[in-house]
Parts: structure tokens; sequence; C-alpha cells
């Protein structure tokens, strides 16, 4: 694997030395990673170590860790760099999730979730 490619991580559901995702917010959050790392937010080593973190972190909370959170700790990890890095402030990364679960809560189920400026 060279430096430019996404990371493929013992843990990380996949089919044919590929990832599978079960939602779509799963490849979105995988594609986020992959965006950030290729702008040079971070290098692949320092997001293996974070999600590794996440992943400890959880199973020490007690996840059994089946496979089925996985991309919860994707995603935990993608946070705790975009802060760390001061690309977004844990502030305003809770204030889009807010914004996020209003406009899911809704929209109708099948529909493409938009985000309106009321949802801030």
């Amino acid at each position: 694997m060279t430096d430019a490619q996404p990371p493929l991580l013992d843990g990380m559901p996949r089919q044919d030395d590929r990832p599978v995702f079960r939602e779509p917010w799963e490849a979105q959050a995988f594609a986020m990673a992959v965006s950030l790392h290729a702008r040079q937010l971070f290098t692949w080593p320092e997001w293996a170590a974070a999600l590794a973190a996440q992943i400890s972190a959880a199973q020490a909370a007690g996840d059994a860790d089946l496979g089925d959170t996985y991309y919860h700790h994707w995603l935990a990890a993608l946070e705790s760099l975009v802060a760390s890095k001061g690309a977004g402030s844990a502030e305003e990364l809770e204030r889009y999730r807010l914004a996020w679960d209003r406009a899911a809560d809704r929209t109708p189920h099948g529909q493409p979730i938009e985000l309106r400026d009321h949802d801030f």
C-alpha cells in the first residue's frame, strides 16, 4: 500500500479487499477521511493511530466489537482528528451534528437529507 491509497485496516468490514458499507453515511465518512487525507490534513499513520484509539476506548467501555460499530469509531476518529488539527472545533462539529439530526428528523424516509439555515 502506498501512502496515497485509502487504508484497509484490521477490523474494517470488507469483501474482496474492498470496504463494505451497510449504510450510505458509512461510505460518506470513509470518503471524508480519504478526502481530508488527500488535502494533507493527516497522514495514514496518524489516521490509523486515531482510529485504533477510538476502537480501544470503545472496547474498554464495553463495545462487543462485532463489526457493526466500526464506522461509528471511524467517524469519531475523524471528528477527533479534525478538531485536533484545528480544521474545526469540537463545538462546531457538535453544532453540525445537531443540525443533521434536526434535518434527518423532518425528512421522510428514503428522501435526501438537506441542511437548512434553521437547522443550526
